[in-house]
């Protein structure tokens, strides 16, 4: 429900509303800047456009990537903010039931107390970006066709990459554009020691969980603190305690005033997936099919979770991250579905195709260019289709934890009988820091009660599938037949678990150096279910390699076309975001969710008060902030135009998923906020803009800085960074 003292009534002449605003549909790369200066300058964008193409220049060069979120540096000794879901992991990972950091918050005075992050945590400073798709895709010759063009695409990729990294100190990939039409080389500085310098209590930064996650109204404080630190050479390494502070290029100031209705913001950040330019077939699949089975499934997995692991245990506290990731996406698949059936967006793609189609054959030599483009990609889609629901189910088999560590060691056991440059991707010695870290942290989010259950769920429910669309390797090692037997899976599961010794990390780590024979003398069961599956498993994917392949080219072939017919209409053309460095710009504005209802673009300490319950695991304050509330304890905070604080906001940027933690900047380039979440009715966006409902929320500067100072007693930490007004 809407909470009527933050939403009103106002005219629709009001600058709240899209008329007056600037937004622009895309998520521009740095290099397209200048196709679109003349918008940004016009939308507010005081800094000039031709230096942001440039990534070793302020602000790109305080922009980083924490693989999966953004962050920012606030400060030349490293300090780094990103949202407090983004850093949960890392929290969860230094909880203990004693001493929960979840509940508790974390506030390291000096740099002595900062904690270790997560293991294989990294803060990824980008610092060039070349276009490589001749390297890529022009030296393939057309005869070249499914997996043979996969592997020459896998074969320039990591030649790019290996000439790329000149040492561990760089992370470098190759990013695809477009479907395949272009191909970018991305090189980033890979900082491996990075530590947990604040984080507030979950009653701040998670503030509302799931009920509010994709609500506005909105009260969550969702930031957290993070440090990188190098040698004292200034280079990466692993942790130390002689280590120091990364001494970035730039960092941003902060504004404390934050911002006000209407003004130029715009976000710099890694966006993950957009599917903007997918077909009918896909779009009618994945709303009808793919979102409402996951949906399910994730919520199914939440339910074992909860009822296997009481809140505050031990077991929980490890289950925390992988809870609050798979709500996160329940509920954004619901709002995906239910937009999808209010809207037109199925009606609206067919006419686009049909309206692309007409263009194609309405020239002679489009139609000797384009004409098979779309037909063969529905195709290739269609095969692409074939087994989708095994393939879901055994996704989130390979979710738990025995069963992929298994896997993954016995496929770098066989991996490791081939030269590095011949290795999967993954299992290169490139891969092996990652790997370990990977291997490390597994007890932090493992308990065998919980694995077994979710196993023992999803392996019924994939039992239920005819027999020909099932894995007959699977079905071998686990004895389904004509009749599923859950006794029998149950007791075979309570083996594997009591009698595996991969809970342990020495035994892991151990098994990294292993041989296959190793792997195929052992006892241990899940090291024998990995080996029993290794044959099936690379012909699957030798066949997945090979629609890959087809689709590697039969895309490009269709994006090609698209592009053309878009510029032809003077559409804007972009990229589908790919966790590849972006930016997006627009302004502070409220928006009209349903017929006469219009909510205002901010929300304050009152509203979060409001919302509180006390003993609610959601809803719950600490006393410290609900005093300093209702006593009015706003000080140089307060906001006449609001009578309080401003806690979050609204704007109308173009955002997804992966953006979580991009800094919010003002025209001129000053930190004004954290951008978190985006409304209910915007989560289609990811498929289809729509001016109307594309909201982003934000994380305001004054709040953040209110409760450092007044709450959470995190004055060192607002004294390390450059205040401005």
């Amino acid at each position: 429900m809407f909470n009527k003292n933050l939403l009103k009534a106002i005219p629709l002449a009001s600058a709240l509303l899209a008329g007056n605003a600037f937004a622009d549909e895309g998520m521009w790369q740095p290099h397209q800047l200048k196709e679109i200066s003349g918008k940004l300058k016009k939308a507010g964008l005081k800094l000039d456009p031709s230096q942001m193409e440039n990534l070793d220049q302020f602000p790109m060069n305080a922009i980083i990537s924490l693989g999966g979120c953004t962050a920012s540096f606030l400060s030349d000794t490293g300090l780094a903010i990103t949202n407090h879901h983004c850093a949960y992991g890392s929290i969860q990972y230094n909880s203990t039931e004693k001493k929960n950091l979840l509940k508790q918050g974390f506030v390291a005075k000096d740099k002595s107390q900062e904690l270790q992050a997560a293991p294989g945590s990294r803060i990824y400073v980008t610092e060039s970006l070349t276009d490589v798709t001749a390297k890529i895709t022009g030296s393939i010759p057309s005869s070249v066709k499914g997996q043979a063009y996969f592997k020459a695409i896998e074969k320039n990729q990591k030649e790019l990459v290996s000439a790329c990294e000149t040492s561990q100190d760089y992370r470098c990939e190759v990013y695809s554009f477009h479907g395949g039409l272009e191909y970018f080389l991305i090189k980033q500085l890979s900082i491996r020691d990075v530590r947990l310098v604040y984080a507030p209590p979950s009653s701040i930064g998670k503030f509302g969980g799931d009920t509010d996650n994709w609500m506005w109204p909105r009260h969550t404080g969702d930031w957290a603190f993070y440090r990188a630190y190098v040698s004292k050479d200034g280079k990466p390494a692993d942790y130390s305690k002689d280590n120091v502070p990364f001494k970035p290029k730039a960092f941003l100031k902060v504004n404390a005033d934050g911002v006000r209705n209407s003004d130029y913001v715009m976000v710099l950040g890694y966006p993950g997936r957009t599917n903007r330019y997918r077909t009918v077939d896909e779009v009618e699949n994945q709303f009808t099919w793919v979102y409402p089975t996951s949906k399910q499934y994730r919520e199914d997995y939440i339910n074992i979770i909860k009822d296997i692991a009481p809140a505050g245990s031990d077991a929980r506290i490890k289950y925390e991250s992988t809870l609050a990731s798979l709500a996160n996406y329940a509920k954004n698949f619901g709002s995906m579905i239910e937009s999808y059936n209010k809207g037109d967006m199925l009606e609206r793609k067919q006419a686009e195709l049909q309206a692309l189609q007409q263009w194609i054959n309405s020239s002679k030599q489009r139609k000797n260019k384009y004409a098979k483009a779309l037909t063969e990609l529905n195709a290739l889609i269609a095969q692409g289709k074939k087994g989708q629901e095994r393939d879901l189910l055994m996704g989130y088999l390979g979710s738990t934890n025995m069963m992929s560590v298994a896997k993954r060691l016995y496929r770098l056991a066989n991996e490791k009988t081939k030269s590095d440059t011949e290795r999967k991707q993954g299992y290169q010695d490139r891969d092996m820091n990652r790997f370990t870290q990977g291997m490390k942290r597994v007890n932090r989010r493992y308990d065998a009660t919980v694995d077994k259950a979710v196993l023992e769920h999803f392996i019924g429910l994939y039992a239920q599938l005819p027999k020909k669309e099932r894995n007959a390797t699977f079905d071998k090692f686990f004895s389904i037949g004509k009749k599923f037997d859950a006794k029998t899976l149950a007791a075979k599961l309570n083996k594997m678990h009591k009698n595996t010794k991969l809970d342990e990390e020495a035994t892991r780590l151990a098994w990294m150096n292993k041989s296959v024979s190793d792997f195929k003398n052992s006892k241990d069961p899940y090291i024998q279910f990995a080996v029993s599956q290794y044959d099936n498993d690379r012909k699957l994917e030798k066949k997945a390699e090979a629609l890959f392949g087809k689709l590697a080219q039969a895309r490009p072939a269709f994006m090609e076309a698209m592009i053309a017919y878009k510029k032809s209409k003077g559409e804007p053309v972009y990229a589908d975001a790919n966790s590849s460095l972006r930016i997006t710009y627009g302004n502070v504005m409220g928006y009209s969710p349903q017929d006469g209802i219009t909510a205002t673009p901010f929300t304050t300490l009152e509203g979060l008060l409001a919302k509180y319950k006390a003993g609610d695991a959601e809803f719950d304050l600490f006393d410290n902030i609900r005093k300093a509330i209702a006593d009015k304890n706003y000080g140089k905070y307060y906001r006449k135009d609001l009578d309080s604080v401003p806690v979050n906001y609204l704007s109308n940027l173009d955002i997804t998923g992966g953006n979580s933690g991009s800094p919010t900047l003002n025209g001129r380039g000053e930190f004004v906020g954290l951008v978190f979440d985006g409304v209910y009715e915007s989560i289609i966006g990811d498929w289809d803009y729509d001016t109307k409902y594309k909201r982003a929320i934000h994380t305001s500067v004054p709040f953040m800085l209110w409760t450092m100072e007044n709450i959470d007693g995190a004055q060192n930490i607002v004294d390390e960074m450059t205040i401005v007004k």
